[in-house]
């Protein structure tokens, strides 16, 4: 792959940004080490910027028309794993790519028309920055007209560029069943309801959801992930508790999935006269890539770089932004097998070659040059 020679000026700071930020790793919305070091190097740029909710920079480099406002995203957060705080996510990587972009185009503003709004925002793992952010009024007050943002990708070759357009990331939901029986001994089950009994037959029913209540053209999960309940072998257990998620890429099939396991715990009440407490919490919208920006980033990136990827059921909080402006979220390929890049996201062996992280720039300022937002 051919690199400019203002981008490939910028390696070694862009992977010595890579190791620092991996090093010093933070929780969603505490990420106040990981926020100065990046407000510290855009002091030493010379870029204007300003900190929202505590941590997030958000920031503008003037083009010389001004006449659109592009953004470009990063995320910021780490994942708690046994205690310790680590980058498992590539969050790292996609603050570095997106201060290298920074850096080039505050080294080639008389080449840059457009303004370019740089956000670095916090929590996407949890609980999520982006919404807060929009509430804060930040697409209002830079006028922003489209986002774009990027995920390290390691289920897809080092080189390529994972997308789709229309729907690509799931919507989520976290789901809460407690289901509430009465106790009694284990020999004399006919005085007692049994909540382990009935959780193993609603557990089978609302599997049936998907496979029996969605279009088969429609894609939707239901998994129940976590059961708890009982206390000893030989008493009947009076309450268990259920934990799942559900995701669906279509908001008529995640309202779907919601509507039937409620009506199939009414059901369950009436017919083992028990009590079942249902809480669903909606988490991110599905990411829905804009089929105009998309035809854009194909166009500038040619097609054999690119590769159309099914729709994936992972979740990303980018999705937010989506349902206000025109946004393109896309993957960044980093499996490497020759050099032993192959494990997953949140993997706690997960790693790349940094020098994905100027490819990551070379392709936000192929597009920026295709649109003419750049010379």
């Amino acid at each position: 792959m051919f690199l400019e020679k203002e981008i490939l000026k910028l390696k070694d700071i862009v992977i010595a940004h890579r190791k620092k930020l991996n090093k010093i790793a933070e929780l969603g919305m505490k990420e106040y080490k990981t926020s100065k070091y990046i407000k510290d190097y855009l002091d030493y740029l010379g870029v204007e910027y300003e900190i929202l909710l505590e941590t997030a920079v958000v920031g503008k480099i003037k083009g010389k028309k001004g006449i659109k406002n592009i953004a470009f995203r990063a995320d910021m957060d780490g994942l708690n794993v046994n205690g310790e705080i680590m980058h498992l996510c590539g969050h790292d990587g996609h603050m570095s790519i997106l201060l290298g972009l920074v850096e080039y185009l505050n080294n080639n503003k008389e080449y840059l028309n457009d303004n370019i709004i740089f956000i670095f925002q916090p929590a996407e793992e949890s609980p999520g920055g982006a919404l807060p952010l929009i509430k804060e009024g930040l697409l209002e007050k830079y006028n922003i007209d489209e986002i774009y943002g990027l995920h390290i990708y390691p289920e897809l070759e080092e080189g390529f560029v994972g997308i789709r357009p229309s729907y690509f990331l799931a919507q989520t939901g976290e789901i809460d069943i407690e289901i509430i029986g009465k106790s009694g001994h284990g020999a004399m089950p006919q005085n007692a309801v049994d909540s382990i009994v009935i959780a193993s037959n609603f557990v089978n029913s609302i599997q049936s959801i998907v496979s029996r209540n969605i279009r088969p053209l429609d894609e939707g999960v239901l998994t129940i992930g976590k059961i708890e309940g009982g206390s000893r072998r030989n008493i009947i257990a009076e309450n268990v508790k259920l934990e799942g998620t559900m995701r669906a890429f279509k908001q008529e099939v995640y309202d779907k999935i919601k509507e039937r396991i409620c009506e199939i715990a009414d059901g369950f009440e009436k017919a083992f006269n028990c009590k079942i407490n249902i809480n669903i919490k909606d988490d991110y919208p599905a990411v829905n890539n804009d089929v105009k920006l998309f035809e854009e980033f194909k166009n500038a990136l040619g097609e054999k770089r690119i590769k159309i990827l099914e729709p994936l059921m992972i979740a990303e909080d980018f999705s937010y932004y989506q349902k206000c402006i025109p946004g393109l979220f896309f993957m960044l390929g980093s499996r490497n097998e020759k050099k032993g890049f192959v494990n997953g996201l949140h993997n706690i062996d997960f790693n790349f070659n940094e020098d994905i992280l100027l490819s990551g720039i070379d392709i936000y300022v192929k597009l920026l040059k295709y649109k003419g937002a750049l010379k």
